[in-house]
């Protein structure tokens, strides 16, 4: 059997070979989907270059779903995934989390549960081999549908990340964040962050009721990439939902109110005595499916998302020496993520720093990218996308957001052509419509007060 650290690092050069070599490696594989009886959704990308498996399943089960006063459910329950399975249906014995740990080296396979803003996801990679794939998803699928969610060790997960909190607290970078959710998105589930507070409220048995509720296959996507054929993929999926319980009805998840827009700036200065003060700016951006993401990549590549190559560097760091790095960046999710500015600058220097970066956003939505600024932006991006699909890790990634989005199956064979076609009145047209620099939070963090 070929060790599976090697069979990655293959795919990576065969891959990246060949987009080296020819032009026709940047059209993605076709995407096939359907639906099973259950009401899962199944994206498949079959390739058998190389005996490799990737498999991600996610559900609407992020912490926009966690009630306000147990912020951090869905994380807890994500982590609580991986500490152990009970009894099986099937009438196999439980395996605690060290067990499973030893299972999971035997077999020589990966298994990851998560959980973000929107989703929480599971995630598997495995060799192909039907013979150690029928083990793999056995393994996975017992994790994924029974769960143990063991008290004492809950309580022992709790404590450590009870810990991590307040050292967290501790620093301005946290200080930071946190404010800056409370000023884009008040009361919002985006805005709901995990406390001291919240953790102790969680307890395993919201756990073993959430995922009732919202981990059902009928709500599952799984996206699968690598060698296996539609067949293979289908009997993938049933087996890993299979211990799920499934209610007879699939009810819509109640609806979640959309985020709203500022109607006013806010400024929030918070003394904090270190040597560089942390600055964020922004306001609430856009969801992932709205028409104008392709001309929004684009001008915040220049804006602020570029590097050395971007206005806000040349203005905050390289003409004035503000800061020795500054970005911008969206976060669209389900709903409208955060468009923000950060950086961080000396205390004396962070009024002037906050200044000059809110002028130069103001000046960009109101004047957009030059032709040579637009120009340099497709041609950086353009020329990367290749490597947004060099290995399956990646592939599997951006086949997870074409399900989870529900973006067109030939999203990833006509990015090139979407990028390429954005004019820069479309750039500028774009960024009035979604950015208001007049009415963004600005966080600071330190600073002379």
């Amino acid at each position: 059997m070929i060790p599976m650290k090697k069979i990655v690092r293959y795919a990576l050069f065969a891959v990246v070979a060949a987009a080296a070599g020819t032009n026709a490696a940047q059209a993605a594989l076709p995407i096939e989907h359907w639906t099973l009886a259950s009401g899962a959704k199944i994206y498949l990308v079959s390739t058998q270059a190389l005996p490799i498996v990737d498999v991600q399943i996610d559900f609407d089960a992020g912490s926009r779903r966690d009630p306000a006063a147990q912020a951090g459910l869905a994380s807890a329950s994500a982590t609580m995934v991986e500490k152990g399975v009970r009894a099986g249906k099937n009438g196999e014995p439980a395996l605690d989390e060290n067990a499973l740990g030893e299972a999971w080296a035997d077999l020589g396979a990966e298994f990851n549960a998560s959980a973000g803003t929107d989703r929480a996801s599971y995630s598997l990679r495995t060799l192909s081999d039907p013979a150690l794939l029928a083990k793999v998803v056995a393994l996975a699928s017992r994790e994924i549908g029974e769960p143990a969610f063991p008290d004492d060790i809950w309580r022992r997960e709790r404590e450590r990340i009870n810990a991590s909190l307040k050292e967290a607290n501790t620093k301005p970078a946290t200080i930071a964040g946190r404010a800056f959710a409370q000023g884009v998105y008040g009361i919002h589930p985006y805005g709901q962050q995990v406390t001291e507070a919240t953790l102790a409220r969680i307890d395993t048995a919201a756990m073993r009721q959430r995922y009732q509720q919202l981990i059902v296959p009928c709500r599952a996507k799984l996206s699968i990439v690598g060698a296996v054929t539609r067949a293979e993929a289908e009997a993938m999926a049933t087996a890993l939902l299979s211990r799920l319980p499934g209610p007879e009805a699939c009810t819509p998840l109640p609806a979640i109110a959309p985020v709203t827009a500022l109607t006013a700036p806010k400024d929030d200065r918070i003394p904090f005595a270190s040597a560089q003060a942390h600055v964020l700016i922004g306001q609430p951006g856009y969801p992932r499916k709205d028409s104008d993401h392709f001309a929004l990549t684009l001008g915040n590549y220049v804006l602020g998302g570029g590097g050395f190559v971007s206005r806000l560097t040349n203005e905050v760091r390289e003409k004035r020496g503000l800061a020795y790095s500054v970005y911008s960046g969206f976060s669209p999710g389900l709903d409208a993520g955060a468009f923000r500015v950060g950086f961080q600058t000396r205390p004396d220097q962070a009024e002037d720093a906050v200044k000059v970066s809110r002028d130069v956003v103001a000046k960009f939505v109101a004047e957009g990218p030059t032709a040579e600024e637009l120009k340099a932006a497709k041609d950086n991006l353009i020329g990367g996308f290749p490597l947004l699909l060099d290995s399956n890790r990646k592939l599997i990634g951006n086949v997870a957001n074409i399900a989870w989005y529900d973006l067109p199956l030939d999203y990833l064979d006509t990015w090139t052509a979407r990028m390429n076609a954005v004019t820069a009145a479309e750039v500028r047209a774009a960024f009035a419509r979604k950015l208001q620099p007049e009415r963004m939070v600005t966080v600071v963090v330190g600073g002379k007060q």
